[in-house]
This record gives C-alpha cells, sequence and structure tokens, in this order.
C-alpha cells in the first residue's frame, strides 16, 4: 500500500499546494460536469473552509498527496438540518493526489477520520456527494455508510446524497 503518514495540516503547508491538489483530485469529476466546490475553489475558499474544521493531510515521501476535512459533531453546519445533529461529524472535502488513487489511501484517510470522529463522541459520520457519481456512491456504501437523504447546495449543479455511518457497535 505504500509508506504513508496521516497528520493533521500543519502551519508549514502551503495553502496553495493544497489548493492544488483539491483541484487535480477533482478535475476527473469536473470532467465528468459537476460542478463540486474544490474543482476549482481558490485558496481563500480553501482557507476559509479549513478554518473551524480539523484538516488532514496524507503525506508520502515528503509531498501532501492527500486531505480531507472533519467537521466535529458540535460545530453548527447550517447547510442541513442533518449535519447541525449535536452526534453528527461530516467528512467533506476528501481527495488524494491523481498519480496515487486506488492504492487504498482514500481508504486509510477515511479511516482516521472516522475513528477521529469516534474519539470527539460523533455517533454517526456523514459525507455528501452527488447522487450522479455511482462510483464514489458505491464506495461509501461499501464502507457501511447508508442514504439519508437528499439536497441541493447552491454551489452545485447537481442534487446530492447524504450518507451516513453508525460509528457505534
Amino acid at each position: 500500500m505504500g509508506d504513508i503518514e496521516i497528520r493533521r495540516l500543519g502551519r508549514d503547508d502551503s495553502l496553495e499546494a493544497l489548493t492544488a491538489l483539491l483541484h487535480r483530485g477533482y478535475a476527473e469529476l469536473g470532467a465528468m460536469g459537476y460542478r463540486y466546490k474544490a474543482v476549482d475553489q481558490s485558496v481563500e475558499v480553501t482557507r476559509n473552509r479549513i478554518a473551524e474544521r480539523e484538516c488532514y493531510v496524507v503525506v508520502h515521501g515528503g509531498e501532501v498527496v492527500g486531505t480531507a476535512l472533519l467537521s466535529p459533531p458540535t460545530l453548527p453546519s447550517s447547510h442541513h438540518p442533518y449535519y447541525d445533529r449535536a452526534d453528527v461529524a461530516l467528512l467533506s472535502q476528501l481527495a488524494i493526489e491523481p498519480r496515487f488513487q486506488r492504492r487504498g489511501w482514500g481508504s486509510r484517510l477515511m479511516s482516521h477520520l472516522e475513528a477521529r470522529a469516534a474519539e470527539l463522541n460523533a455517533a454517526e459520520i456523514a459525507v455528501d456527494t452527488s447522487e450522479g457519481a455511482k462510483h464514489l456512491i458505491a464506495i461509501y456504501e461499501g464502507r457501511g455508510y447508508r442514504l439519508i437523504t437528499h439536497a441541493q447546495w447552491s454551489h452545485t449543479n447537481f442534487r446530492s446524497v447524504i450518507l451516513s455511518k453508525c460509528l457505534s457497535g
């Protein structure tokens, strides 16, 4: 699977490089016609998105090659009532450098964030994606996530599915 480290984003990590990684990681979805925020978000949007969340990175050979955000269960999102539940953490903005995809690193990152959400006393961890991104939905369902509801975000051109996974028992 390769030698990787998963850690919190550090003070010396470049937000410009992280934003460029997000663009590359979401490029395939963008080419499919899906307007995810991470397809072309600015460095300022990256900064704002990580400000109140826990940002994790995957490091391989000294290079940041993956990232994801974890919103603790106590952080109200105001994006959807399900996300505002006091027992639900939110996983978002997950990206792996394309040349390192399909090595299990995204799965390891998700496992890390699921464990961290449990440490934060979340009973559930939720994620959303385009209802048309069947390949992503299949990955989440394979990890035990289940459909909760649908949502239409103002910044996207698609309807999203909200999926959630129980973190206890």
